[in-house]
């Protein structure tokens, strides 16, 4: 019976450490139990994946104390003398969250109960003695209490620990009786064997865990042990010195002194580590840590206050007002920046310094050419043709501009390289008829202008085939439309 239960448990505690995780272990750091994430490039169900310790093996050894019983181990609890016997342990512990686990466990022992220690071999006309030889298989589930209670903003070092156990397992035993008399002769009065429906069992307890080293953990238990069975205890029902256990089971007390192993190579095994604790130290980190936040990683090339990093125009000449992408401005959209036109509110051509022509001094009227460009820079999302509201002003000075005029002008529309050729023509053949009928709304002749499209062969940026060559604002320009004279 008892070699059984031995090979049994022998044979469940081999196989744990070749199976417990073992990869590659996580430093500490100055905070207690706080520990830096695993890679990010493993799978999340395998053991490579995991950062603690989820395995482990305990053992112990302590004094079992038969207490509901006819025959007990201690004079207070009933019929008996303050005798005591021995107990061992062996468990194989695996950690399933930082707060709840399960341990198969082999218990073994021999209580001794009554009015003689049966160890001593010496006779008594007191009362009888007994002693129980137990061997027991059980599954216990383990709560550990401090990862539940622990306050998160306990900075104290944690290496203390309260666990609560409670399971069912078989129980097989054999239980002695020596009678009072003048002969000290030992009588076996029950056996249970292993595996039976009779020798089912049920025990529960809690221990008081201190982690002595990141591997080793000590560990004090008392575990409260439900037999199920009246002649546990070897009494074998009788009565003693008139007290009857009316109890159907025989219970024991079990008081272990013990410690447990925790395998794996990481620094912590997963009971001694609280979620919670760790996400405040990495929130203390952050607001601790500074943090220098590096701008205009490139410089400003022309020192117009516009990192060049997003800087749309890197040779703005000196002491020309910009706009936020660093464009010298041009107020009336004549082709002469604000520095260098006479005339920033009325537009111009270039060879008059951005000034129009006087019609009685020079004879003369302003024309637009090829580099008059009035709706240069009217540019649209992408794949769109909504005339943007920003865009406004610039287009009722261009009204302004070709009312003034005599000539008549070509609306040209853009893309950029994304898409098909047959569908940027049609969208850049959209973008020109936008702002064509804008302009006639806006009372300009629509005798005076011709929407044409260009599709994506007509690029402000041609370096930008294909897009991705490009950042996206200089795609955005080739978005555009932008009109010349006939």
């Amino acid at each position: 019976m008892k070699l059984d239960l031995k090979i049994i448990a022998l044979a469940l505690v081999l196989p744990v450490a070749a199976f417990a995780q073992d990869s590659v272990s996580v430093p500490s750091g100055k905070y207690p139990n706080a520990y830096t994430s695993g890679s990010a490039n493993v799978s999340p169900f395998t053991q490579e994946s995991k950062r603690f310790n989820d395995w482990a093996i305990s053992a112990g050894a302590g004094v079992p104390l038969m207490q509901s019983a006819d025959l007990t181990s201690i004079k207070g609890f009933g019929a008996g003398k303050n005798l005591f016997g021995w107990s061992a342990y062996l468990s194989v512990d695996k950690a399933i969250t930082h707060a709840f686990g399960l341990k198969l466990q082999y218990d073994k022992g021999e209580s001794r109960q009554g009015f003689v220690n049966t160890k001593d071999h010496v006779a008594t006309t007191e009362g009888a003695g007994a002693r129980t030889q137990y061997d027991a298989i059980s599954l216990l589930g383990d709560i550990n209490f401090s990862n539940l209670l622990r306050r998160v903003d306990n900075h104290s070092p944690f290496r203390w620990a309260l666990h609560g156990y409670a399971g069912v397992g078989s129980l097989a035993y054999r239980a002695y009786r020596q009678d009072p008399g003048p002969f000290y002769n030992q009588s076996l009065i029950t056996e249970v064997k292993p595996f039976k429906l009779g020798s089912l069992f049920a025990q529960a307890g809690a221990g008081v865990k201190y982690r002595a080293t990141k591997s080793l953990d000590i560990e004090t238990r008392m575990m409260y042990l439900v037999s199920g069975d009246d002649s546990f205890d070897g009494a074998g029902g009788a009565s003693y010195n008139g007290k009857v256990n009316d109890n159907p089971s025989d219970n024991l007390i079990n008081i272990t002194l013990g410690a447990t192993l925790n395998l794996g190579k990481h620094e912590s095994h997963l009971f001694w580590h609280d979620p919670l604790q760790e996400i405040y130290y990495k929130l203390d980190v952050l607001a601790d840590k500074n943090v220098d936040v590096e701008v205009c990683k490139k410089g400003d090339a022309d020192n117009d206050g516009v990192c060049d990093d997003w800087d749309r125009q890197l040779d703005t000449p000196a002491g020309a007002r910009v706009d936020g992408a660093g464009v010298a401005l041009d107020a009336d959209l004549d082709g002469v920046i604000d520095l260098y036109d006479k005339c920033v509110t009325v537009p111009g051509p270039v060879e008059n310094n951005g000034c129009p022509y006087s019609n009685t001094n020079s004879g003369t009227t302003s024309t637009i050419t090829d580099n008059t460009s009035v709706l240069e820079g009217i540019e649209f999302d992408l794949n769109s043709d909504k005339i943007l509201p920003s865009n406004t002003p610039i287009l009722n000075n261009a009204v302004n501009y070709i009312n003034s005029s005599t000539g008549a002008y070509r609306v040209i529309g853009a893309t950029d390289t994304r898409a098909s050729e047959a569908y940027n023509q049609k969208l850049s053949e959209r973008r020109a008829n936008s702002v064509k009928n804008y302009l006639i709304q806006n009372g300009v002749n629509s005798n005076k202008l011709e929407a044409i499209g260009h599709g994506k062969k007509d690029l402000k940026y041609p370096e930008c085939n294909p897009a991705t060559k490009c950042p996206e604002w200089k795609n955005r320009a080739n978005r555009r439309v932008y009109f010349e004279a006939k």
